[in-house]
């Protein structure tokens, strides 16, 4: 009776690790989805603002050659 019970057991932990290994998969292929529409989010920004935004001004930062 305890083998039966053994086997459907593993049998079922074996179908529980299958269907985590694709919840997995497709978890990680919808954050690589939103990784490279947020990639292409700053491409646009950066390119619409001239690539200005995120930098310092350096206007305040000149050196003194004395």
């Amino acid at each position: 009776m305890g083998l039966i019970f053994s086997c459907i057991a593993s049998i079922f932990e074996t179908i529980g690790a299958a269907l985590m290994a694709i919840v997995n998969g497709i978890g990680s292929v919808i954050q690589a989805i939103i990784a490279g529409i947020v990639a292409l989010f700053n491409i646009i920004i950066s390119c619409l603002t001239c690539g200005s935004m995120g930098r310092r001004s350096t206007a305040g930062t000149t050196t003194s050659m004395v």
